[in-house]
């Protein structure tokens, strides 16, 4: 495979809210050998990231106990319900918050439209912990609220968003700017006040428009990253109305896709923001035929 012309997106990895999430973890870790440190739910999506830090001794926490002695509990990128918080606070834990920055700009203007009488829309995947957190902390000042990343979802709602006549909208950081586009056409429709807070952050945007112009230039994509991870999988959902495209989470998995790379002269490798440049490093290699 080293006659081929590889190419590797500029926008491909970590993005910052990632990288200071997992470089404070780890640094609470080594300030810390005494304390237990844990944090709630996965840190970012990445199975392999999640293995590193259990072997540093910083583990996942998916429930909360009631009590605890000498423990630090990180608050993960995807932020978290001021509800969790509060339950980890009352059971001892010391917290550090590494939401990303972004995202809290997200829960900010969320909770400033609900405050201010808007009809909240969140355009994004309601099971997503980054939206979830984000509902929670609007819903402390109202429940004209709904979450979905589909128009037709949304239209169940009409009548009730029609009565309210003031509708707010925020998005999930990692979303599509297509499906916002359309979210907005709809709700342009039926309302006369309607205030949008386009809140897919920088990284996001970058990645995505990078990645749709070395589609347009080479036979195949590949996305590197976890099925889990929302930014990730709209990669590869955008990519695949353009050029051949294959989503993976590491090296291991391009066996199975032999014939595609072989047959494809110009590959370009794109990544989610959770995805590890060793990881990057290993599908490059594969590709190259170093492994």
């Amino acid at each position: 495979m080293s006659n081929k012309e590889i190419k590797l997106a500029k926008y491909a990895g970590f993005c910052y809210g990632v990288k200071r999430a997992v470089e404070t973890a780890k640094k609470l870790k080594l300030e810390n050998p005494d304390k237990d440190v844990y944090v709630f739910g996965e840190l970012i999506h990445n199975a392999d990231v999640i293995r590193e830090l259990d072997a540093l001794g910083i583990k996942t926490l998916y429930e909360i106990p009631k009590q605890v002695d000498n423990s630090i509990c990180i608050i993960r990128s995807h932020g978290a319900s001021p509800e969790i918080i509060t339950q980890l606070t009352t059971a001892g834990f010391e917290i550090h918050d590494l939401t990303c920055l972004d995202v809290k700009k997200v829960q900010q203007k969320a909770m400033e439209l609900v405050q201010d009488g808007y009809y909240l829309v969140i355009v994004g995947k309601s099971e997503h912990p980054e939206v979830i957190a984000i509902k929670a902390h609007a819903e402390q000042y109202g429940s004209n609220i709904i979450v979905s990343n589909d128009v037709s979802e949304i239209m169940k709602y009409e009548q009730n968003l029609k009565q309210h006549k003031k509708i707010g909208v925020v998005v999930q950081t990692t979303q599509r700017i297509e499906t916002l586009n359309k979210i907005i056409e709809y709700l342009t429709s039926i309302t006369k006040e309607l205030k949008i807070y386009n809140t897919i952050c920088m990284s996001t945007s970058q990645r995505q428009n990078e990645a749709r112009e070395l589609a347009k230039e080479n036979d195949l994509m590949l996305v590197v990253g976890s099925k889990k991870s929302a930014n990730t999988t709209h990669l590869a959902e955008i990519l695949t109305n353009i050029t051949k495209t294959i989503h993976i989470e590491n090296a291991d998995e391009l066996v199975k896709y032999s014939d595609i790379l072989n047959s494809s002269a110009k590959i370009a490798v794109t990544a989610g923001a959770s995805t590890p440049v060793n990881i990057i490093d290993d599908v490059i290699n594969y590709i190259k035929g170093g492994k």
